[in-house]
């Protein structure tokens, strides 16, 4: 799990009896599997789940907020308190959800993804981005993009032009392209680097 140096911050969106918890580092389904845990040690009743938020049933104590913040603390989860670090969280959940658990393609580009859902003028999610993580919207999505790659190449299930297909690219050059702007490497050379390292421990470990 990811570790945050980071205290944890509590905050709470409550509304006709129900709460909202923001979470730093919420990133993938083993995470929402964690966070779930500790609400259910703490007998919590969640509502719903999902990267980066939680929805509950009713309101907590001060005892029990003060205890959960410590548990995730520990875990690497941040608890947000404010409102330009739960936009920024739902931005990155928002593309690390599209890139890496959605396989269908966005019928919509993404500045109108981001702005619809977070219901605000792209142009100033991209400069509150750019101001608060010192990268782009879109320089983090190709990030996203391209570890999304190296995984696919890994399983070694599909081939390079439908792991193109599958992120949104319009033809394997330019995702070629991008793999080796990032990495440094094609993405040919780059899985039999992989594959060689690989070889190298199964015979180390024989």
């Amino acid at each position: 799990l990811p570790i945050s140096p980071k205290s944890p911050k509590f905050i709470v969106s409550n509304s006709n009896a129900l709460m909202k918890l923001y979470i730093k580092n919420m990133v993938c389904g083993r995470c929402e599997r964690a966070v779930r845990s500790e609400l259910e040690k703490l007998a919590i009743p969640v509502l719903s789940i999902q990267l980066g938020e939680v929805e509950l049933a009713g309101n907590l104590e001060e005892s029990q907020k003060q205890t959960l913040a410590k548990n995730l603390n520990a875990l690497g989860f941040e608890l947000l308190d404010d409102k330009i670090s739960k936009t920024i969280e739902r931005i990155k959940n928002l593309i690390i959800d599209l890139v890496h658990y959605q396989n269908e393609k966005l019928k919509t580009n993404l500045s109108t993804y981001l702005s619809e859902d977070l219901k605000q003028d792209y142009s100033a999610l991209s400069n509150l981005f750019s101001e608060t993580e010192g990268i782009t919207i879109e320089q983090y999505c190709i990030a996203q993009k391209i570890e999304r790659a190296k995984e696919l190449l890994l399983y070694n299930e599909l081939t390079l032009s439908e792991i193109a297909i599958q992120l949104n690219y319009s033809n394997v050059a330019h995702l070629s392209n991008q793999f080796k702007k990032v990495t440094g490497f094609t993405p040919s050379h780059f899985k039999k680097l992989k594959e060689v390292k690989r070889k190298q421990i199964d015979n180390l470990s024989s």
